[in-house]
């Protein structure tokens, strides 16, 4: 068991990312699925520079409004992922009508490289 001190100690460096409309909180090695970005391939490397917070072992940066000269270096695992079906039911109570679609989002799987401070 370690105590209070050791445990503050070891909490290691995250950004919070703002990637194609969305913020992700990112750490090195982390997996994510992002919206898909058609124009890369598989193993290619792709550079986010709007980091809106940086922590760097308690440390705090905040962007006004994107933290100047950080970025996170990603690899692209795969660009050819399907997310969860997501069911859109419609109806209209009393008139007989009931509609039902679905949707998957097509995601690019990467990995976070690195995150890099200026």
């Amino acid at each position: 068991m370690l105590n209070a001190e050791a445990q503050n100690k070891r909490i290691s460096m995250y950004a919070i990312v703002e990637m194609k409309g969305q913020q992700f909180k990112v750490e090195a090695g982390k997996k994510l699925f992002i919206n898909r970005m058609n124009e890369l391939e598989k193993g290619a490397t792709v550079e986010f520079e709007n980091v809106l917070l940086l922590d760097n072992e308690g440390k705090v940066k905040v962007g006004a409004p994107y933290v100047k000269g950080a970025k996170v270096v990603c690899e692209v695992l795969d660009n050819e992922c399907r997310g969860e079906k997501v069911l859109v039911f419609h109806k209209k109570r009393r008139k007989g009508y009931r509609k039902l679609n679905g949707h998957r989002q097509d995601l690019t799987n990467v990995v976070v490289k690195e995150i890099v401070i200026a």
